[in-house]
């Protein structure tokens, strides 16, 4: 499971998105996320999740990569959709157990919020899948560099958050390994109460957090040998510069917006 977990990888491939300046992309992104939680039917919702399968299209980023990121969290989907199928009283009872009641209004939001976690979770992994370290830091910073005026590092503030995400591949892979050790020595994590798995956790914990501190002291060693200095005087081989692409990508997210509020204005009668 833990292998299924793409978030912070970057998939190299020429395409249109590729070529988005990461400042836009960051921006459109967060309309993007606001959009989906403004879809408030299944026509609306179900338009906005063809715009999101046309830009993974445009990404050129294999759908099997993209299905990684969602089985990840296909726990937490059920999970929720569970919650919302058993505890929502609204609607016609379709299945009653004692004061456990089953409406098919529950059951519309189930997978009304399913759709929307998964839309969620895919626009989002395909910003690290389509940008560089590099220019997520370059982007993250010019973003914030109003905050320069109230004394804010921002380009720490933007390195820590661009080295936080892309080490989470690197932990996971460490996961895995140690969990690998462990099973090699005899250790049992699969059977038993919820107790004795979570006492199974610590021999993996453990050498997780010794490994996580021993990286970052070995990548902050090999800073200082590149002297690294901070972002003060720092300069950049590659300036971030718009383009036409960046101008077609907004125009498509307004119009994308645009149909949205129509849908929610028109098609009412599917609303959640």
């Amino acid at each position: 499971m833990l292998k299924d977990i793409t978030l912070g990888q970057y998939y190299p491939v020429k395409s249109v998105i590729h070529r988005i300046d990461p400042r836009v992309k960051i921006l459109l992104l967060i309309i993007y996320l606001v959009t989906i939680f403004m879809a408030d039917n299944f026509i609306s919702l179900g338009f906005i999740m063809l715009t999101i399968l046309f830009t993974v299209f445009l990404s050129k980023v294999p759908f099997k990569v993209i299905l990684k990121s969602i089985k990840a969290i296909i726990f937490i989907v059920i999970f929720t959709s569970l919650i919302n199928i058993f505890f929502n009283s609204s609607g016609n009872v379709l299945i009653e157990f004692g004061i456990i009641k089953i409406t098919d209004s529950g059951i519309a939001t189930a997978i009304f919020v399913a759709i929307r976690v998964f839309m969620f979770v895919v626009i989002s992994s395909l910003l690290t899948y389509t940008t560089t370290p590099t220019n997520l830091t370059d982007a993250i910073e010019k973003l914030l560099s109003p905050l320069k005026v109230i004394r804010v590092d921002v380009h720490s503030v933007a390195m820590m958050m661009t080295i936080a995400l892309r080490f989470i591949p690197t932990l996971i892979e460490e996961v895995d390994k140690i969990t690998n050790a462990q099973k090699a020595r005899g250790a049992d994590m699969e059977s038993g109460g919820i107790g004795k798995r979570i006492k199974s956790v610590i021999p993996i914990l453990i050498p997780l957090f010794i490994s996580s501190f021993r990286s970052a002291s070995d990548l902050a060693f090999a800073m200082e040998c590149r002297c690294y200095t901070g972002g003060h005087g720092r300069t950049r081989m590659r300036q971030l510069r718009m383009t036409r692409t960046d101008i077609y990508a907004a125009i498509f997210m307004f119009v994308v917006i645009a149909c949205m509020i129509v849908l929610n204005h028109f098609a009412s009668f599917a609303k959640i």
